[in-house]
């Protein structure tokens, strides 16, 4: 809050340049965050495919954790973001979500192609992150008013989910996972714009939004690559 007051007070050309500087800080220092979290998401897959610990969960006790786990460390990281302890809340966050990830990585390693089928989710969701990330940085256009649909969009997207867990559709299973994948995929996009634009001025909430649109997309990748181009011969 500090900084963007002191940045208020110059005018002109001095203020754009602060303002300027301001917004690149948060922007390297989330790339960086987001880069860390990356490993004790790893480390918390590897754990959870080793010891079959989240596989040896009934469907819904996994679910329960998922949604008490998940909302718990986002409450946490909302209310520590200003301090240190934020970052360790959301490598606490980025590993529990590893964890919970090894379910459906135990399920495509034990396809035949199972490993390549890993790598090319982890290269289209890179593409996908690096391509959306890019056009943020050449779109002068003010996206701003699309996080209201995106909110909309993905509460709509998480309520469905929920409901497919006790309806068991399979093709409503895959629409919602093109869904997702669409739909986190503009949210990378726009939360990188929204960082460059100002409108995101901590690197911690900035972090978590990107760690959760890769996630999603990186999921949902996987999950239609298992679907489609698994092999069990």
């Amino acid at each position: 809050m500090n900084n963007r007051l002191q940045t208020l007070s110059y005018p002109g050309a001095a203020d754009g340049g602060l303002a300027s500087q301001q917004r690149n800080k948060v922007l390297r220092n989330t790339y960086w965050l987001l880069a860390i979290s990356l490993i004790p998401t790893v480390l918390g897959a590897w754990i959870g495919v080793s010891t079959g610990v989240v596989t040896a969960m009934s469907p819904g006790v996994s679910l329960a954790v998922f949604l008490i786990g998940a909302f718990g460390l986002m409450f946490v990281i909302n209310k520590t973001k200003d301090s240190a302890a934020g970052v360790a809340a959301l490598l606490a966050f980025t590993f529990f979500m590893g964890l919970m990830l090894s379910r459906l990585l135990a399920m495509v390693l034990g396809m035949k192609n199972g490993g390549t089928l890993v790598m090319t989710a982890f290269g289209g969701t890179a593409a996908i992150f690096f391509g959306m990330a890019s056009m943020a940085t050449v779109i002068k256009r003010d996206l701003s008013g699309l996080g209201k649909f995106l909110m909309v969009g993905a509460w709509m997207l998480f309520f469905a989910f929920i409901a497919n867990f006790f309806l068991q559709s399979s093709a409503l299973m895959l629409t919602l996972l093109v869904i997702c994948l669409g739909l986190f995929s503009a949210y990378m996009l726009y939360d990188v714009k929204r960082i460059i634009d100002g409108g995101e001025t901590n690197y911690i909430t900035a972090t978590l939004a990107l760690y959760l649109d890769i996630y999603n997309v990186f999921q949902s990748l996987l999950a239609l690559l298992g679907i489609f181009g698994g092999s069990n011969d």
